[in-house]
This record gives C-alpha cells, structure tokens and sequence, in this order.
C-alpha cells in the first residue's frame, strides 16, 4: 500500500441515520482509510442518540466545527410523530441541520455534480445552478399554536425599556392556527455577504428574490439589505469580473428559471432555497447528485449531503435486500470535506486527493457504472447497474490503479 496522506488537524464527524449511516463507514472504509490516515472529531447524531443526550450533542457538534473549522455530516431524521412512535423518542426535536445552521449562522450553497450522460430534464439548462439558502431564521425558528377558541390573536413586540408595540394578526371566530417567524438584521447581512463573496469566487451571476409586494415589511427587509450591501461593498467588483446581481419576485424568479440556461447563483430565502434546491437537484438528474455545503461568514465550513437518509432503501436493507442507493452526495460530502482541510491546512496532498476521488466518480458513471436511479435516466443507457456497495468497491479499485 502506498503511504497515507497524513492530516494535522481533524474534521468533525457528524453521523446519522438509516441507509446513509449504513454507507458512511464503507465510504471510509473502502475510500478514505486506504489513502488517507484519517482525523475526525467524531458526533453521533443518530436519532437514538439525539434523543440519549436531549439533543446535546447536536450542539456540542456545532460548536465543534467552530473550533476546527470544517465539519462532515451524514443524513439525518427530523422526527414527525410517525417517527416518535417508531424509535421511542421523547419529542419531536427539533431539525439538527436547523440548529447546526443557525450557531454557525451560514448560508448553504447546494450545486449539481453534472455528468455527461444523464441529461436535465429542463432542456434549455447547459449550466450549474447554484442554489444558495439562507441558513436562519423564518419557518425552521417559528413558533406555533393551536388556537381552539375564538379570540384576539396580536403580535406584541417588547422593547428593553418597556415600550410595547402591538398588532392585531386576526379576530378568531372559531379554531385556527398561529404561526410567527423572525429573522435578524446581522443574519440578512451575513447572508448577503456570503452569497456575494462565493458569486466571486465562482464568477457567478447573482439572482435574489423574495414576495416583497406582500410582505411589505419582512421580504421588503432583505431586498434592501441585498441592495445596500451589494452597492456599498460589492458593486466594483462585480463589475471587474463582468458579473451582474439581479433583484426580481419569486413567482417571476421561477419563470424565468425554467427558460434559462443555467450558470448563476440562485440567493433564496431559507423555505425557499430548501424547496428550490431539491427542484434543481431532481431536475438535473438526482437528489443524490447534488454538493450542499454550509459557509459560515466566520470562517466555519459543514459539507452535507443534500439529501435524506433514504428511508425506504433502509428498510429494504433490513430485510437483508440489496440496494442501489446512490453515495454521490455522501462521497462529495467527503471530499469537500477534506480539500477544505488541506486547503486550511496547506496540505496540497489532501486537496488532490479530493480532487481525484471526484474525478474518478464521474468518469465511473461516465462510463456507464452507476447505480439504479442514474440508470433510469442514462443515455447512452448503463453498462451495468450497481448495488450501493458493488459502486462504492468499483470506485475503491479505480482508485487503486
């Protein structure tokens, strides 16, 4: 065996559930280990042992990250109350992405792994979309009741000095529901920056859209602070690259989505970029073709991926079925990972070992060796269809030669 790259500081490991977390340690296994004498500060936020710990530990890996500045994270459930009764839990908790997102106060830029031979299934797009979402605040840290009443439903706001300023949000005839959402001023600027700083770095268009002809006052907030940022700190720049930033509605966004050709940088708001960002994936070809990383303006980087933790797939798996999970965004996840670390580190090596194990990848599938949801839209059709692992162990010897 050749010798390993040698790492001088950790990632931080964050693990999960179900049929992701069954291919995690193959993907070190057969991947990583061989090549590289691995460091991780390791987290299990398994559902199990969220639930041990009272959700502790998704905390304690957040403020890792903080501290080591690059983490990895597997797929992981945020319980319904299907979910309570099937593993025992003692709540609902909360979504760790949710959490880990907002101390590290990101945005999440989500960006399709393209190969050759499955085609988008939008015909005009030529081009990565890059979806970036706001990591804080509105729907994933509302609050939320049940009014089973008729009553006055307000929105009081409480200075520190006492000062109140109330709102009456609806006259409650019968039951209904209440929901409120927030977001802060230092967030929407974080954000902004953020996605201007990466459009650079990418020499990417920037489009950013909310419904600010409704919402008068919170959509209204984050046009204006896009708008003052990009013209205070952004503007030259842009222009020296030949880039442009674009402000426009959503529901004109959408449409004009669907005629472009791709290649800019989506900004979207946190509800939207979640459901936008898996619109582009499937549209490209695959939720499991699709590079989700969180940058935090601190200097904090968490590698995901964009999916979930294929639920069904696991439980095929624990009928002793074999599955054809796609581990793309999983391996991607990885790799991003670690060219973050050695680019942190100067550690040339680790970079291009990255930079190969993905080049290997899509040649792989190029080639016609991919799993079942990429032979589904291949063309030229599959060479041969793969198991989860059978892909993973095909990748391992290519990377051996």
């Amino acid at each position: 065996m050749t010798t390993r790259i040698t790492m001088t500081n950790p990632l931080v490991e964050i693990d999960g559930d179900e049929m992701t977390r069954v291919l995690w340690p193959i993907i070190k296994e057969k991947l990583i280990v061989p090549f590289v004498d691995l460091k991780t500060d390791y987290y299990d936020l398994g559902i199990e042992n969220r639930d041990a710990t009272d959700d502790q530990v998704t905390t304690d890996a957040a403020n890792a990250i903080k501290k080591w500045g690059v983490g990895v994270k597997n797929a992981t459930i945020t319980p319904n109350g299907a979910r309570v009764k099937e593993y025992n839990l003692k709540k609902q908790w909360k979504s760790p992405n949710g959490t880990i997102r907002a101390l590290l106060d990101g945005t999440v830029f989500r960006k399709p792994i393209l190969v050759k031979n499955i085609e988008p299934s939008i015909k005009s797009w030529k081009k990565p979309i890059i979806v970036g979402r706001h990591a804080y605040g509105d729907l994933y840290k509302s609050v939320e009741t049940y009014a089973c009443h008729p009553g006055k439903a307000e929105l009081v706001f409480t200075e520190t000095n006492g000062k109140e300023k109330r709102i009456t949000i609806h006259d409650f005839e019968g039951a209904g529901v209440l929901q409120a959402m927030h977001n802060t001023e230092e967030s929407i600027q974080s954000f902004a920056h953020s996605c201007f700083r990466f459009a650079l770095d990418q020499q990417l268009d920037v489009w950013f859209a909310t419904k600010d002809t409704i919402s008068k006052t919170y959509d209204q907030r984050f046009k204006i602070v896009f708008q003052r940022i990009f013209d205070k700190h952004y503007q030259q720049d842009f222009e020296k690259k030949n880039i442009h930033y674009y402000y426009t509605l959503i529901d004109d966004m959408v449409a004009k989505l669907v005629k472009s050709e791709g290649g800019f940088l989506w900004a979207c708001k946190n509800y939207d970029g979640d459901v936008m960002s898996d619109l582009v994936a499937s549209a490209f070809g695959s939720l499991a073709m699709m590079t989700s990383v969180l940058v935090s303006p601190n200097g904090y980087f968490e590698y995901e991926a964009a999916h979930g933790t294929v639920q069904q797939h696991y439980y095929k798996h624990l009928r002793g079925e074999k599955t054809s999970t796609n581990p793309t965004a999983l391996i991607f996840a990885w790799t991003g990972a670690l060219r973050k670390r050695g680019e942190l580190d100067f550690n040339a090596n680790l970079q291009l070992f990255a930079d190969k194990l993905d080049r290997v990848l899509i040649e792989t599938v190029e080639e016609g060796f991919m799993t079942g949801d990429l032979a589904l839209l291949a063309n030229p059709p599959a060479q041969r269809i793969l198991s989860s692992v059978e892909f993973i162990e095909e990748l391992s010897k290519r990377l051996q030669r």
